[in-house]
């Protein structure tokens, strides 16, 4: 599970939203209860409504790591699902992604991150984390934003290969899977 810091440390207080989290308060809330995340695999279609790319982020972790991942953050308190994907699709991607979220969207799946490993395909050595995943179709122009270094758009094939497949961590691959089928291309 990945996540971009919507509000950094350094922001002076008066502008950080008064619902934010400082750093040391979301650590001991992760410690203590499950938080609520999006995570959106960003896609291009045809004419026809079928996939034929997948956007794909290359990231640098917390610890140094680089891999592949999905567009992925926490929902803030008092927002809406759609418009967690729509700041977190637009953060990660840029301003001009265009994403196209229904008014009322469904997950595909729901993904439990759990900071132990095995419990399920997700882990997370943060926290207990249940995200909500869609496949979101972006029309406009994808840029890679924030900490992102690069924005990759793979066919559903090239996504599927097991060196890509290899490079995601935290149980994303098993994701990216699950979304892939869901839409057919598995």
């Amino acid at each position: 599970m990945t996540e971009t810091v919507d509000f950094p440390e350094f922001e002076p207080p008066e502008r950080q939203p008064a619902h934010w989290l400082s750093t040391s308060d979301i650590r001991r809330a992760r410690a203590q209860l499950p938080i609520v995340y999006v995570d959106a695999v960003p896609v291009r279609i045809d004419s026809a409504g079928d996939v034929v790319e997948v956007g794909i982020l290359l990231r640098v972790t917390e610890n140094g790591q680089i891999t592949r991942a999905l567009v992925s953050g926490r929902v803030m308190y008092h927002e809406r699902i759609r418009d967690a994907l729509v700041r977190h699709v637009e953060k990660d991607l840029g301003p001009m992604a265009l994403p196209s979220i229904p008014a009322s969207p469904q997950p595909f799946t729901v993904a439990e991150y759990f900071p132990t490993p095995g419990i399920t395909p997700y882990f997370d050595p943060r926290q207990h984390a249940v995200s909500l995943a869609y496949v979101v179709p972006v029309r406009g122009d994808c840029a890679p934003q924030q900490d992102a270094l690069e924005l990759a758009w793979l066919t559903p094939e090239q996504a599927l290969h097991p060196d890509v497949l290899a490079e995601m961590s935290g149980g994303q691959d098993v994701l990216l899977r699950q979304a892939l089928a869901y839409v057919g291309r598995l």
